[in-house]
């Protein structure tokens, strides 16, 4: 076998050959594509911690391919592999279901660069979170954690619908893997949408697929990914953004266990576990029509609230020093920890964006850091993201009210009615602010 170089940061793994435009899309985003012969032989010698995130193209994989890919998938599961479907009806045959079920989640040719792009960027980052591997992926040692991991450990083994909430941000398809990973699914396919990101002409069969013929275009049938995460789970994200239509067919896969392709009206059973996730308030959502309420029930039976990164406390050194500690073993950087600075001021920065968001400073910092410690200046904390501690608040009155009382009485020489008409309040007022900040006035005096 022939040297394999060594895979750079942010490497997508191509199983297949991509198009040039599809090459130089991802090339644009800062993505470098290694396309993989088909029949494994580069990729089988690449090292699994210099990968980040693979893509399985099955537009130009035929049957006698299955074995090398079989054996490259299996050496890296810990990858993030997503597969390109082709248009036709290659997917649907049985053979192509092992390596479907390593897969995260699915596309459809004609492919769409510009949404892959994105959701590759998303994988990679979530990649160096942690691997999803069950509740200890989830770092962090805070209260609020703890009461997440007990509630993942609660819901993984129940055959129930999950419906995780939370910011943006704050790590709800990992906590959706760690629901998949504690299951007795765990071995099945585990396949993840966006349906914000699902243009909504396309959610139907997206989702449910589709027969030949049933729109323009549909020039073979095809199976949606209900049908290709059989036996597994389907995690369903920004599920607040699903179209009322969908919603419809979504509920008789929960009340029912059947779902129709688009043009057929053909009942086919499946059996999947959903988790949906939003970071919208769905009782808001039902109220203003834009939501089922009898969906609603149906995913809220088993609630999981994710905490902002904001009410970690601890945890967010944590994963700062977690994602430094990452980045020093792709990259080379002088950055070797955090000043005392930095780590109280990412203690009481707001963090709107949450733990992706940390992620993209702490990166960001270890390429710009000149020195050892990253400070906050590398970190880009602005003052307004800061959020001040009551208790400091609470002492700085305290300590300005003292200095303005002793200021008074020096200026007045110790007269306690000279003081309090410089101060604009009662004799009794001055008298009750010395015993509270513990001034003696024969002693000043």
């Amino acid at each position: 076998m022939a040297a394999v170089p060594e895979i750079p940061a942010r490497c997508v793994i191509w199983f297949g050959q991509p198009l040039a435009a599809e090459r130089t899309a991802l090339a644009a985003a800062g993505w470098q594509v290694r396309g993989v012969a088909t029949d494994g032989a580069v990729a089988i010698g690449m090292r699994g911690n210099d990968l980040v995130v693979g893509l399985l193209d099955l537009r130009c994989v035929t049957a006698s391919h299955l074995p090398h890919l079989q054996a490259v998938l299996d050496q890296h599961r810990h990858l993030r592999v997503v597969a390109i479907l082709p248009s036709g009806t290659a997917a649907l045959h049985p053979q192509w279901q092992p390596l479907l079920a390593c897969c995260t989640e699915t596309f459809s040719a004609p492919l769409d660069v510009s949404r892959l792009v994105h959701r590759l960027q998303e994988l990679g980052d979530e990649q160096h979170l942690q691997p999803p591997s069950g509740a200890q992926a989830l770092i962090g040692d805070s209260q609020a954690l703890q009461v997440t991991r007990a509630a993942l450990r609660k819901f993984a083994p129940v055959e129930l619908p999950v419906l995780i909430t939370g910011e943006t941000g704050t790590g709800k398809e990992l906590a959706a893997h760690a629901l998949h990973a504690l299951s007795s699914r765990h071995a099945r396919p585990f396949l993840a949408v966006n349906c914000g990101a699902i243009p909504a002409a396309l959610v139907q069969s997206e989702l449910f697929g589709h027969e030949r013929g049933a729109f323009t275009g549909a020039a073979n049938r095809r199976l949606g990914l209900f049908e290709t995460a059989s036996g597994g789970t389907v995690f369903l994200d920004e599920i607040g953004d699903l179209p009322l239509d969908a919603q419809t067919n979504l509920l008789r896969v929960l009340q029912e266990g059947t779902i129709e392709r688009v043009g057929s009206n053909q009942p086919l059973a499946v059996d999947v576990r959903v988790i949906a996730a939003t970071h919208v308030d769905l009782e808001q959502a039902v109220e203003r029509g834009q939501f089922r309420r009898d969906l609603f029930y149906r995913l809220n039976v088993l609630r999981l609230p994710l905490p902002a990164l904001r009410d970690r406390g601890s945890d967010i050194t944590l994963l700062a020093e977690h994602f430094l500690a990452s980045f020093r073993q792709r990259h080379v950087t002088r950055a070797r920890g955090f000043s005392r600075q930095a780590l109280q001021a990412m203690q009481q920065f707001r963090w709107p964006g949450n733990v992706r968001e940390l992620l993209n400073r702490v990166q960001r910092a270890a390429i710009v850091s000149e020195s050892e410690l990253i400070t906050v200046s590398d970190l880009e904390l602005s003052p307004e993201g800061i959020e001040i501690p009551q208790r400091l608040l609470h002492d700085a009155r305290q300590a300005a009210e003292r200095d303005a009382l002793l200021r008074a009485l020096r200026q007045n020489d110790f007269n306690i009615t000279a003081c309090a008409r410089t101060m604009q309040v009662s004799r009794v007022t001055v008298y009750r602010l010395c015993r509270k900040h513990q001034l003696a006035l024969p002693e000043l005096r």
